[in-house]
């Protein structure tokens, strides 16, 4: 390639003005390759953006790696031996033996159901991010005596359900097993210490935290655990921190890594993640048929200039690289555009929370973007790739001119 062949195929995209329409065209096909590669970033940037988040707040309320009893209804009664095990297997930062039960909680306006997690605090702020998250209240109040009563910090949705404030007293109410005259019920009273907002609807809607010894008395159990929850310091190896916990633990329990537990979340991602990019492709596609009209049309328009050029000397590997040329000036222009359009929307969006949405229904308040720099050299490679298959024909057609034929009754 030289500066003739850039010469030419820059001055032939820009059309006289009696060819005012093969310009038209070739910024029609700026554009086509433009609005591909934004819709691509963008797209790509909320699916980053939704799995990154989830990922985020379910990690910031549960573990990288759980451990359960395998039969159910089964506790954990040798969990302090089975917390110094864990502790000991490589790449583990973490290790909370907690509580969990479902009950019903009433506060000054209204009951709701929720998930009630009996904790350590000190081992529960390793493993755990949401109790770092209190909107009011005191973390030092989380404990089995605060103004006479145990404490309990819950998320703040549930607290404007309910009508809790910090201080209001709570009653939690948990089923127990059924006897002749119908399930019986267990309550306790608690006070309320804080409350917590992480973002993440699901949590900050129905969970609440209490010293694990007052969720055992309301339980009526003894020194038992349902769950130990082991944090490490690389997500992408719970798997194999898992199994080194399955055989630490023995048979009768198992370790859970967080992609299992939420497979079906991080699966539908995946799947959405692939669909939005083979769906939103297809603006490549438009573009690239606008680069091979355009310089179909150029071709067309252009047989004397060619016929004169390749006269004058010009080989026909010359020509072909001009038509090439052109067709790689517009996917270059176009995909920078596009590139500098996508990621600053999605810069501004992300930053400024344009788009609103029902935390009931996504969990979230709004919808997160996340640009990565990987998916711009990609979708750049693909969108070049594209436009340069575009000018395969129309550069063929114009090395096939006969200089003779073309020039003859000139």
């Amino acid at each position: 390639m030289s500066v003739f062949e850039l010469f030419v195929a820059g001055r032939y995209l820009r059309a006289r003005r009696k060819e005012k329409v093969i310009s038209v065209i070739t910024v029609i096909s700026v554009l086509g390759v433009a609005a591909g590669v934004m819709a691509l970033i963008i797209s790509l940037a909320v699916n980053n953006g939704f799995s990154s988040t989830l990922k985020r707040n379910l990690l910031a309320a549960t573990a990288a790696v759980n451990v359960v009893a395998k039969e159910p209804g089964d506790g954990i009664t040798d969990w302090r031996e089975l917390v110094a095990r864990f502790r000991k297997i490589p790449h583990v930062t973490a290790v909370a033996p907690v509580l969990y039960d479902e009950v019903l909680v009433t506060g000054p306006q209204r009951a709701k159901y929720a998930t009630l997690k009996g904790v350590y605090v000190e081992s529960e702020l390793g493993t755990s991010t949401t109790l770092r998250h209190l909107k009011k209240g005191s973390i030092a109040n989380l404990s089995d005596n605060y103004l006479g009563m145990p404490g309990i910090v819950v998320g703040s949705k549930l607290a404007e359900d309910t009508g809790m404030t910090v201080n209001s007293l709570l009653s939690a109410v948990s089923p127990s097993e059924p006897s002749p005259f119908g399930p019986r019920f267990r309550k306790r009273s608690f006070r309320v210490a804080g409350i917590f907002e992480t973002d993440f609807y699901e949590v900050d809607d129905a969970w609440v935290y209490a010293p694990v010894a007052s969720v055992q008395n309301l339980l009526d159990l003894g020194d038992v655990m349902n769950q130990i929850e082991i944090n490490i310091d690389d997500l992408d190896l719970a798997p194999e921190v898992a199994r080194e916990a399955a055989r630490a633990a023995g048979p009768r329990y198992e370790a859970v890594p967080w992609q299992k537990q939420n497979h079906d979340v991080l699966h539908a991602l995946e799947v959405e993640r692939m669909a939005t990019a083979v769906t939103v492709g297809a603006f490549g596609l438009v573009g690239a048929l606008n680069i091979l009209i355009t310089l179909a049309m150029i071709v067309m328009t252009k047989y004397k200039d060619i016929a004169v050029l390749m006269s004058m000397g010009a080989r026909r590997a010359q020509i072909r690289t001009i038509f090439v040329l052109q067709g790689a000036l517009i996917g270059l222009v176009g995909t920078t555009i596009g590139l500098a359009a996508g990621y600053s929307l999605c810069y501004f969006a992300d930053k400024y929370r344009w788009i609103r949405l029902n935390e009931s229904v996504y969990a979230l308040s709004f919808l997160p973007f996340e640009p990565r720099a990987w998916d711009g050299v990609w979708i750049a490679a693909g969108a070049m790739t594209v436009s340069l298959l575009a000018t395969l024909y129309p550069a063929r057609s114009a090395t096939r001119i006969t200089p003779v034929e073309v020039l003859r009754y000139e």
